[in-house]
């Protein structure tokens, strides 16, 4: 195995580099005719190009392009980005705000502290408690985890839910029905956990089969839900998988090889183009262990090409052919945890008890399984969006759909997105795949209105 020498970051050192060198952050909407770019210059530590990425990717960016550079003590990155609607960033709050957490307050601790990424809380997170659970995936799991914390009288104001290869991870914040408060009592987080454990562990014996715990840790949510599964080994599913049997043209494909005139193994990775692609590549390698030096990321139409100068953090290369299958085994299940094909209904209600358990009780009975979901308060609104398919895994009929629009579009808004039943979608679908992201904005105003 090559080894080469990876630099040694001394904390105090850090702090006084970034005091004489501040990050420098420019958001330029003059130089490309369709898309913003945004340059970042700063003194480089582990775990940059992560931050930067992350941040980006909480705004609901796309980063069509993007130039990597961090070899040595500096880092120095241009992204091109867009919104979801494919037009430059050019409102001046959000343009504001790039600057400041990217810039000098952003690595700060006061700067970050009203940062809207989405993170995995403390024991008592503000008014919250949150919950991580994993295990084996199966029909109406979600239906019956938020009908247990709706019977103990929680209030689910935040949650996300990844399946994949079989298995599910869940980030749920929860709060106190009648306080809205984080919970205090000792008592009850004990009988949730046990009723939860119940739960998830179903007909299976084995306690290893999943595992509830409260979040410890301080950890974006997409990025606890990368380590979950990561953790759980979904990337060896050993071909037995509940994932939808793509094309081979949108099959990922991953090779690394060797770059032996600079001492980096160079991953490469050409798939179909999604938002979030690159903060999911990244967040897998960086929780593997590996540094990414340079990075070059372009996308075509509905393609999108990806190369990585990577090292692991001690220094060595990629050798071994373990080595190398492990990695685009990992990089493979980062890809398809997050990619949504099938129905994605989105609605809006007025936030309650029960609402969530409410729901997900329809779609059960209506035989539908939850591939994702995202769950969100916006004030008194409670915005949720689910990605389903039937309990075989295939579209969701065109009367389902009806049925679900007359039980559910009588309480509250139902939004019914990318029915892949219809030849029309279909034929979309060979053409390319659409850029998918929670994105609540536009029902959000419609509901108010």
């Amino acid at each position: 195995m090559a080894k080469v020498c990876w630099p040694y970051f001394d904390p105090e050192y850090e702090n006084l580099s970034v005091r004489i060198n501040p990050p420098r952050v420019s958001v330029d909407n003059t130089s490309c005719s369709d898309c913003t770019l945004i340059k970042v210059d700063s003194v480089n530590k582990p775990g940059i190009l992560l931050e930067v990425v992350q941040i980006l990717s909480d705004l609901d960016f796309i980063i069509t392009k993007a130039y990597v550079s961090s070899d040595g003590g500096w880092f120095m990155d241009v992204f091109h980005v867009t919104d979801q609607q494919g037009k430059k960033i050019t409102d001046g709050k959000t343009i504001d705000y790039i600057e400041r957490v990217l810039g000098p307050k952003g690595h700060t601790t006061d700067g970050m502290k009203d940062c809207p990424g989405k993170r995995v809380g403390v024991h008592s997170f503000g008014n919250h408690t949150a919950i991580e659970l994993i295990g084996r995936d199966r029909p109406g799991l979600l239906s019956e985890i938020s009908a247990v914390l709706a019977n103990l009288h929680f209030n689910v104001t935040v949650a996300e839910v990844w399946t994949h290869n079989r298995r599910i991870a869940c980030v749920l914040y929860v709060n106190d029905n009648t306080t809205s408060e984080s919970v205090n009592d000792p008592n009850r987080p004990s009988i949730m956990e046990e009723q939860l454990k119940h739960i998830m562990r179903g007909c299976e014996d084995d306690d290893n089969v999943a595992r509830t715990s409260f979040s410890m840790g301080f950890t974006h949510i997409d990025r606890r839900l990368h380590q979950m599964l990561f953790a759980d080994r979904d990337y060896e599913g050993g071909g037995v998988t509940t994932e939808v049997d793509y094309p081979p043209s949108f099959k990922p494909k991953i090779t690394v090889e060797r770059c032996e005139e600079k001492g980096y193994s160079v991953v490469t990775v050409r798939c179909k183009d999604r938002a979030k692609l690159m903060f999911d590549i990244v967040c897998t390698l960086t929780d593997m262990q590996y540094v990414v030096f340079h990075a070059n990321i372009s996308s075509n139409g509905p393609y999108a090409s990806q190369e990585y100068f990577i090292r692991h953090m001690d220094g060595c290369t990629l050798d071994t052919e373990g080595e190398k299958e492990r990695v685009v085994k990992c990089l493979e299940a980062a890809i398809h945890r997050r990619v949504s094909e099938g129905l994605s209904l989105e609605l809006c209600a007025k936030d309650r008890v029960g609402l969530l358990s409410e729901v997900t009780r329809i779609l059960r009975e209506n035989g539908l399984s939850v591939r994702r979901a995202g769950v969100s308060t916006v004030g008194e609104k409670a915005v949720n969006v689910f990605y389903v398919r039937d309990a075989y895994g295939n579209p969701v009929d065109a009367k389902t759909i009806e049925a679900l629009r007359k039980e559910i579009g009588q309480t509250m808004m139902l939004n019914v997105k990318k029915d892949p039943s219809s030849m029309k979608a279909r034929e979309a679908e060979t053409s390319g795949w659409a850029k998918t992201s929670f994105f609540f904005g536009n029902l959000l105003e419609k509901f108010l209105a």
